[in-house]
């Protein structure tokens, strides 16, 4: 991971957990708050804005 680039607050992220029922699901990096951050997940006709630690994620 050393090579990838870090993930900052506008940064398209994919979600890899396969614990988490966003598994999968791309969204926008909106904040970020020492180890979390706040990612939009936006699809049709909702949004939503989830906090999740930043292990999970990987630039999109």
């Amino acid at each position: 991971m050393a090579d990838s680039l870090p993930i900052l607050p506008g940064s398209t992220v994919v979600v890899r957990d396969a614990t988490s029922i966003y598994n999968g699901y791309q969204g926008f990096v909106q904040r970020i708050s020492g180890r979390n951050a706040a990612v939009l997940f936006e699809g049709g006709n909702w949004d939503k804005l989830v906090t999740m630690p930043l292990k999970i994620l990987e630039q999109a």
